[in-house]
């Protein structure tokens, strides 16, 4: 699988919500696109991740 543009081992059946904790994203402070289509909030925790995935994770970053 590739997140950001660099190639992540991936654990089977793991869920985006899954792949975000362990990677010490807070979900509530990203968005996800997934394979060229935004993952809606409301689904990580029913998206199972596959090999052949191609993650990009936006952070939101506070500041003015």
């Amino acid at each position: 699988m590739r997140v950001n543009g660099k190639d992540i081992e991936l654990k089977r059946g793991m869920t985006l919500a899954e792949f975000l904790a362990a990677h010490n994203y807070r979900a509530e402070l990203v968005a996800v696109e997934r394979n060229g289509q935004i993952v809606p909030r409301a689904e990580f925790g029913a998206a199972v991740l596959t090999d052949g995935d191609e993650l990009e994770i936006v952070s939101f970053v506070g500041g003015g």
